[in-house]
């Protein structure tokens, strides 16, 4: 239940959480004007998929990493993205970057895992780059003594530390501009402060599942009786229930928690609706935000090779920074309680859905006017994608 002690809460906010109390007394949802077909080629056409890579994921900004999770002077991380190792830096002045992890020599890769270091050094000839990308030695130099170091420090791909994310073009010669792919989604995560939360933990996994189809997961209530309803998102949050909004090829559901209908006995309570409602973010391409009470999970998915198999990054912050082993150990409940719902119930039905996809023989699906969410997210890809929908 939410604590009753509130901060203020401005009229928009409280207006958010109005419409979605309006929708749990009358058992109600915002809803699309009608239905929407979708062909199967949509989820499985090897070309699509390719296009998506091609086209979309490596020509947008992509969120990397939380600013959390480098939040002292030499931290660094390294992780994969559709294939490409990426090393992101915090330098000794706190500036991000974020570099193809590949030694300019051989390839090698001169960093692993995370950690602290302002230096990395190639496991294969040991040339060392600084963390800010510039070649900083060779051994045995003469063997390349008409060589300027200056031009081949490690590729820096466009990035930029926004609204407590680093973001990155995985294109290296791409233009970058955050706030303008964001637009007015910008200002509601810039509301959310998550640059001041605490980062806790990440799993990553990958499922038989078209990437787009594991997205549509998270851009509806109406499964969640029939596959979260022995957990906690079952048993705290109203079924096929919710209120939605559109920012250009971004969205926002609001799928208000069961005590939301107290407010209209009490309207003294909190009308925030982070109390009163799980808020998701959907920043297209491939990024969830998935708000709670107490933290925020980061659901980052990905195609992984094949129309059908998706990889699956799986993080959560908490509002409050860590300080304490006790919060600490709470985090890790919380953590284990959201990572099993989406890994052990969405994600134990989602590679059913591959099959369907995979082996179907009918020529469409049928997404209904209750699934606003799952609709705006096929139509924005159909257009890029140049996929015609009924």
């Amino acid at each position: 239940m939410p604590s009753t002690v509130h901060a203020p809460v401005d009229h928009h906010d409280e207006e958010l959480t109005r419409r979605a109390l309006r929708h749990a007394i009358d058992k109600t949802t915002d809803m699309a004007t009608r239905e929407l077909k979708v062909p199967l080629h949509y989820y499985r056409d090897p070309k699509i998929t390719e296009i998506e890579e091609s086209q979309v994921l490596r020509r947008v900004p992509l969120a990397i990493v939380p600013s959390a999770q480098l939040p002292n002077a030499n931290d660094f991380v390294v992780r994969s993205v559709l294939g490409d190792s990426l090393l992101v830096t915090r330098d000794r002045e706190g500036v991000s970057h974020v570099f193809l992890n590949y030694c300019r020599h051989r390839g090698a890769m001169p960093a692993c895992g995370t950690g602290n270091a302002s230096r990395f050094t190639c496991p294969y000839h040991a040339w060392s780059y600084k963390n800010t990308g510039e070649l900083f030695a060779v051994p045995g130099k003469a063997g390349f003594d008409s060589m300027d170091k200056a031009d081949y420090g490690l590729v820096e791909l466009p990035n930029q530390e926004r609204l407590g994310f680093i973001w990155a073009v995985l294109t290296a010669d791409a233009a970058m501009d955050v706030d303008g792919h964001l637009g007015d989604i910008g200002p509601e995560l810039e509301s959310m402060n998550y640059q001041s939360y605490g980062y806790h933990t990440e799993r990553e996994f990958q499922s038989q599942v078209s990437w787009k189809g594991a997205l549509e997961a998270f851009a509806e209530g109406y499964h969640f009786p029939f596959v979260h309803g022995a957990s906690v998102i079952g048993q705290n949050t109203l079924p096929n229930t919710g209120v939605y909004d559109e920012y250009g090829r971004h969205h926002r559901i609001g799928f208000p928690f069961n005590w939301i209908t107290q407010l209209a006995e009490d309207p003294s309570g909190s009308w925030d609706p982070h109390q009163n409602m799980g808020v998701i973010y959907w920043i297209y391409p491939n990024l969830i935000l998935a708000n709670s009470p107490v933290g925020v999970e980061i659901i980052d998915i990905l195609p992984a090779g094949e129309p059908t198999r998706c990889s699956v990054r799986h993080s959560w912050m908490g509002r409050m920074p860590a300080t304490t082993d006790d919060m600490r150990a709470g985090y890790d409940m919380v953590f284990e309680s959201v990572h099993a719902a989406v890994r052990d119930e969405d994600f134990a039905i989602l590679p059913q859905c591959g099959e369907g996809v995979r082996h179907g023989q009918h020529d469409h699906m049928i997404i209904g006017r209750n699934e606003i969410g799952v609709q705006h997210m096929i139509k924005v890809f159909a257009q890029e994608l140049g996929v015609a929908l009924q």
